[in-house]
C-alpha cells in the first residue's frame, strides 16, 4: 500500500514484519485492529487519573492498604438500572444484521443503592428515580447501618450526598470508620465490578415494568457468592494473603 505514495524512482523495500510482531508478544503486546469479534479493545481511563494531584493521592490510598483489612471493609456505591435495559451483543447468521426490538422512548429508572462486603452484597435499596442526600442519608440509617459491625471500614467515593456530617456521625455511632476513596478511582472500588454483573443479568432479562425489575434486582443481588466478591476484592488490589 505504501509503495503507490512514493516515487518511482524509489527502490522497492520489502520489511518482514516477523520478528516485529514476535517482539510485542514477548513484551505481552498485541495489535489492536479496531472493534470486532477476537480482537482486542483498548481499556481506558479517566484522564484526571494523570493529574499530579490526583496521582498522590491515588498513590497514597494504595500505600495504605496495607493498614486495611479486606474481610472488614464495606463499599457503598449507587447505580442506575431501567425498565428499557437490554442486551447490547446476539448472535446470528454470519453476514446478517442482528435485529431486535427494545423500548425507545418511555422508561422508568431506578437507582440501587448496596453495600459489597468480601462475603456477598449487602445492604440493597432501590429507589424509584435518583438519590439525593436527603434519600442517602435514609439509607444509611436504616438499611447500611443495622448491617454494621464494630470496627468495619465503610469506603465510599466522593459523591456529595456521602459527605454529609450526618452520614460519617451515624456510621461512626455504629463503631464502624468512614473513609473515602481517592477522586476518578472507580478501578479501587470491587462494587463496580459486581455493579457490572448484575446490570449484564439484567440486560438480559429484560424486565419491562417497575415492580418486575425490583423484584429481580432482590433476587439477582443474593446470587454473588463470598468466592466472586473475593476475586473483585483481589483485582482492586484487596487481597487478604
Amino acid at each position: 500500500m505504501l509503495q503507490a505514495f512514493l516515487p518511482r524512482s524509489t527502490p522497492r523495500i520489502t520489511i518482514d514484519i516477523g520478528p516485529f510482531l514476535s517482539l510485542l508478544k514477548h513484551r505481552h503486546h498485541t495489535r489492536c485492529r479496531g472493534k470486532g469479534a477476537g480482537h482486542p479493545i483498548k481499556t481506558g481511563h479517566a484522564i484526571e487519573q494523570d493529574r499530579a494531584d490526583v496521582l498522590s493521592q491515588r498513590e497514597a490510598w494504595f500505600d495504605g492498604q496495607l493498614d486495611l483489612d479486606p474481610a472488614r471493609l464495606v463499599f457503598i456505591d449507587e447505580t442506575w438500572t431501567a425498565t428499557n435495559m437490554t442486551r447490547s451483543h446476539g448472535r446470528c447468521q454470519r453476514g446478517e444484521r442482528l435485529r431486535m426490538g427494545y423500548p425507545h422512548g418511555h422508561r422508568k429508572t431506578t437507582t440501587l443503592v448496596a453495600g459489597l462486603r468480601m462475603t456477598g452484597m449487602v445492604a440493597p435499596m432501590v429507589l424509584d428515580g435518583p438519590i439525593n442526600g436527603d434519600w442517602f442519608e435514609a439509607y444509611v440509617d436504616q438499611v447500611l447501618v443495622p448491617d454494621l459491625r464494630r470496627g468495619d471500614v465503610v469506603i465510599m467515593d466522593n459523591l456529595s450526598s456521602h459527605k454529609r456530617a450526618s452520614v460519617r456521625d451515624l456510621i461512626e455511632a455504629a463503631g464502624a470508620r468512614l473513609i473515602f476513596l481517592p477522586p476518578y478511582s472507580p478501578d479501587f472500588n470491587p462494587i463496580e465490578k459486581a455493579f457490572a454483573r448484575l446490570k449484564a443479568m439484567l440486560r438480559k432479562a429484560g424486565e419491562r415494568t417497575v415492580a418486575g425489575l425490583w423484584s429481580l434486582i432482590g433476587k439477582l443481588v443474593d446470587l454473588f457468592q463470598p468466592q466472586e466478591c473475593a476475586n473483585y476484592f483481589s483485582s482492586c488490589g484487596y487481597d487478604p494473603d
